[in-house]
């Protein structure tokens, strides 16, 4: 069961209603923008998920007056690879992706939003150029190492009933059909993401979508390039918050470790909130992200 939901755990929130979104790049690009102000490159998590699910977010954020910006990581959505394989998939080729991204743009500087696994990928991308980032927000985020694999089993069952854990089981059987079976298992799964249960079939939808292969591959880079930065950014500057609820499935002394290994960071930890905390928290989300972009501006 362990290595199953290994997959999964960075899976990112969709959102079906997408109106009103401003739309200023092509049908084809990989990459959409919202609004108008200081950038936001959006990091959303996965991997192995489209940033489709993260329009609604980037069109939320965006109206504070911030172009925020969404992009599809390589294997997913538009950023199409026909054979992914362990060439093609790694953490340097996706901050080389990242990279072009900003010099196509022309943004000289942006901050970074990694929500999830995206902060792996942020985390990845400020030891390559952290000159090129202005402020980083981890948004519930494993953050600056893989010690969260260690845990994460245990905490998804800890946010799921007995009976929940029973049926995860029962539908991982590889006898099942597997449209019966990827559809069953994410609805169970997805419960063990939000604190308001009600919200849940918004994260089932968007686990359903995962491409295991580009997931295993860069579980597989990040576990070959040794993926550690822990105290690494101690002499960074650059402002940093970590924002993530009490009742995640990354654990709050995740969070702490994330904040000590910056020299200018702080920390806020959400009451009664999942691994979404514009979800179950989302004025106080928000608010605080808010705050946060517009200091020393």
């Amino acid at each position: 069961m362990k290595s199953v939901l290994l997959f999964l755990i960075f899976a990112c929130f969709t959102a079906k209603s997408q109106q009103g979104i401003l739309q200023k790049t092509p049908h084809d690009s990989i990459h959409r923008i919202f609004g108008e102000g200081p950038p936001v490159l959006i990091i959303n998590g996965g991997p192995g998920l489209n940033s489709d699910g993260f329009a609604d977010f980037a069109n939320d954020l965006s109206k504070y007056n911030f172009r925020t910006i969404i992009y599809d990581q390589r294997g997913t959505g538009r950023n199409t690879i026909d054979l992914p394989d362990s060439n093609n998939i790694t953490m340097d080729l996706m901050v080389t992706d990242i990279e072009n991204l900003r010099k196509k743009l022309k943004i000289q500087k942006w901050t970074v939003l990694g929500h999830s696994f995206g902060g792996l990928l942020a985390t990845h991308y400020l030891a390559k150029h952290p000159e090129n980032i202005d402020k980083i927000i981890f948004s519930s985020s494993g953050g600056v190492n893989l010690r969260f694999l260690h845990y994460i089993h245990e905490r998804i069952n800890v946010n799921l009933t007995e009976a929940e854990q029973d049926s995860l089981v029962y539908y991982q059987n590889n006898e099942i059909p597997e449209s019966v079976r990827v559809k069953k298992r994410a609805s169970f799964l997805a419960k063990a993401y939000v604190f308001d249960k009600s919200k849940s079939d918004l994260i089932a939808e968007r686990l359903e979508q995962v491409n295991f292969r580009v997931n295993g591959l860069v579980f597989q880079d990040l576990r070959k390039i040794k993926f550690d930065y822990t105290d690494r950014f101690k002499s960074l500057d650059i402002p940093v918050l970590v924002i993530q609820g009490k009742n995640d499935i990354i654990s709050t002394e995740t969070a702490m470790e994330i904040k000590n290994s910056f020299g200018n960071a702080s920390l806020l930890l959400l009451d009664n909130c999942g691994h979404y905390g514009w979800l179950d928290a989302r004025e106080v989300y928000f608010t605080s992200i808010q705050k946060f972009l517009h200091q020393n501006q």
